[in-house]
């Protein structure tokens, strides 16, 4: 990564400061406290995605909590630092940005009877996870551009 931080870099790390904010509540707490997450409408009921639907809810929490997390955070630490294994890292986080949003729009929209989302989480999703993204490809092309050989 160049020495040189933009406009696009700040965004970079922006954004991912604010996933790390929402994996850790949304998706950590939920490892921590399923019904709590639940209760405070950061994840979806039995009744809205079925008993397999919250095993893969608290299988997405867990690899975000080990995986996803450490890559954003050891990313832009790395970033802030001009060092290469935190343009390795935000890759890796930026993959995992692009992936899971894919998975979870099909998802959504493949069986609409074993998926039972309330009327607003269907337009609220396709637009959030959308442009997250948007944020991982985007970010992928920023790195590819502005890192050092």
């Amino acid at each position: 990564m160049e020495n040189k931080k933009g406009f696009g870099f700040w965004v970079l790390i922006i954004v991912a400061i604010v996933l790390i904010v929402f994996l850790i509540i949304g998706q950590t707490l939920a490892l921590i406290d399923y019904d709590l997450a639940l209760n405070l409408g950061l994840q979806e009921s039995e009744k809205e995605i079925g008993k397999v639907g919250i095993a893969f809810a608290k299988g997405f929490a867990f690899g975000d909590t080990i995986f996803y997390i450490p890559f954003l955070v050891f990313g832009i630490l790395g970033l802030l630092k001009g060092k290469k294994w935190g343009t390795i890292l935000m890759l890796g986080a930026l993959g995992i940005s692009v992936y899971w949003p894919i998975v979870h729009l099909y998802a959504i929209y493949i069986d609409t009877e074993a998926i039972t989302l309330s009327p607003e989480k269907y337009i609220s999703f396709p637009i959030v996870l959308s442009l997250i993204t948007i944020y991982g490809l985007w970010g992928i092309y920023y790195l590819y551009k502005n890192s050092r050989d």
